[in-house]
């Protein structure tokens, strides 16, 4: 692995066994934009005979020109004046040059390439079944668009069904995996670095380890040349038609609209054209459908947030700044206005990461319940009627136990009433599973108190250092 690559370990050698098979090889890979996946095929075939093309959003004509280049700098270099006329010709020249050779094919942006020849998926199908099957080409199929991905690549329907042999969601780093860009960093500044990017490949990778976080984000977020400054509205642009739409609601969910009403309601807009932005924006991993984990089947409780800490980190401080920023006092408003936040801004980002952690640790110790399943419970809390939510819940269905946990991302220790507040909410269950114990996570510390009770009490207490 190449010094400035991180992470990926199980990624890259799942592509390292399929590679070392004499045999033919489909992988198709997928996830949203910015998340790493050219880099993580870059990293895959360094060394590796390969012909790797990425296709633009444009013309069939000039995508076919760029794929014709790389063929035939590969299989005839230093020519000049030779292209190919259609994709038809590229699969026949790639049959014909392999012969025995182990080769690695890659056509990263699969989608953009699609959308200029309908019938594209189908040549390769034809190509596959006829020649491919028969020789040592990896073919590694990358798409952005995860709907187009799922719907015309692996689904069913699609040509090419049957012919993967395997298939990988790149999805983001998780907490752990973030903090190892910014090693030298504090537990909590590890934690915010995460909260802020989503663990998000490119946006973390741009954190300069030997600047402070403030200056970081100064530099990413509060500056007009920064690279984060726009980065939500240009993705929003590439993605969809209309761009401006998506980001109202957005905006919406980032401050604090979860159901769909609520959203209406802030938006303006009609119920078909929320539930059509909800359901594509969930498709490209913006936002996340939340169920309450005890009542997955009941649609009326369904919370929709943010599962991008970029998006989430942006609309929540950038849209009242840009006046500022575009001035100049980017750094000072940053400094003013939403470091004093930031604690408050992890709340909901810090419960992912404990949930995380559950599940992380969730077969550590044999005697414990065997938590197959995290997630958090919201609703109405029959006793006094209020809306209420436990932040952790982690059940083993195979004993119909739980433990639940709350978390606390704040500049005091967690104490006794937070446990209290806890035990009390365990009916919220509704007799479903059995409460087993209980976990506390805090950024801060604890009290005496709790330190002292905690084995009698049945409660685990985690502080932020020992998550990472």
């Amino acid at each position: 692995m190449s010094i400035n690559f991180i992470g990926r370990e199980s990624e890259l050698k799942s592509l390292e066994n399929a590679y070392q098979k004499d045999s033919f090889q489909m992988c198709v890979m997928y996830g949203r934009r910015r998340v790493g996946k050219t880099a993580l095929i870059n990293e895959f075939i360094k060394g590796k005979e390969h012909i790797s093309f990425t296709a633009i959003k444009g013309s069939l004509s000039r995508n076919i020109e760029l794929f014709s280049k790389n063929i035939i700098d590969y299989f005839y270099p230093g020519t000049t004046g030779l292209q190919f006329t259609d994709f038809q010709a590229i699969l026949s020249t790639i049959t014909k040059m392999t012969e025995d050779k182990k080769i690695i094919l890659v056509i990263d942006e699969l989608p953009y390439l699609a959308e200029t020849d309908s019938s594209l998926l189908s040549l390769l199908q034809a190509e596959i079944d006829r020649y491919w099957l028969k020789k040592k080409i990896f073919l590694i199929l990358c798409g952005s668009s995860i709907s187009f991905m799922l719907d015309e690549v692996l689904s069913d329907k699609s040509p090419l069904y049957g012919r993967r042999t395997m298939q990988i969601h790149l999805k983001p780093f998780d907490y752990r995996e973030t903090a190892a860009f910014v090693p030298n960093y504090s537990a909590e500044e590890k934690a915010i670095s995460y909260g802020v990017t989503g663990g998000i490949a490119k946006y973390i990778s741009l954190f300069d380890a030997n600047k402070t976080l403030d200056d970081n984000l100064i530099d990413l977020y509060f500056t007009p040349s920064g690279f984060l400054y726009e980065e939500p509205h240009n993705l929003l642009v590439q993605e969809f038609r209309n761009a401006p739409i998506y980001e109202d609601i957005i905006s919406a969910i980032a401050n604090g609209a979860t159901r769909a009403v609520e959203i209406k309601d802030k938006t303006g807009l009609e119920n078909a054209s929320v539930h059509n932005i909800l359901t594509h924006l969930t498709e490209t991993k913006i936002i996340t459908r939340n169920l309450c984990i005890t009542d997955e089947k009941n649609k009326k409780k369904i919370q929709y947030t943010l599962s991008d800490g970029m998006f989430l980190f942006w609309y929540r401080f950038i849209p009242s700044a840009i006046s500022q920023i575009e001035i100049g006092n980017g750094r000072e408003y940053y400094l003013n206005f939403v470091k004093p936040k930031l604690h408050e801004y992890m709340g909901s980002i810090f419960e992912e990461m404990c949930r995380h952690y559950i599940l992380l640790n969730s077969f550590a110790n044999p005697n414990a319940p065997m938590i197959t399943e995290v997630g958090k419970w919201f609703g109405t809390n029959p006793e006094n009627k209020e809306q209420t939510d436990i932040d952790v819940v982690g059940i083993d269905k195979l004993s119909n136990t739980a433990i639940i946990g709350e978390c606390k991302f704040k500049n005091e220790p967690t104490d006794k009433s937070v446990l209290d507040s806890l035990i009390a909410r365990n009916r919220l269950l509704d007799n479903k599973y059995q409460v087993v114990s209980y976990v506390l996570f805090s950024l801060s510390g604890f009290s005496e108190w709790l330190i002292t009770n905690k084995d009698k009490l049945n409660v685990k207490l985690i502080t932020l250092e020992q998550m990472f």
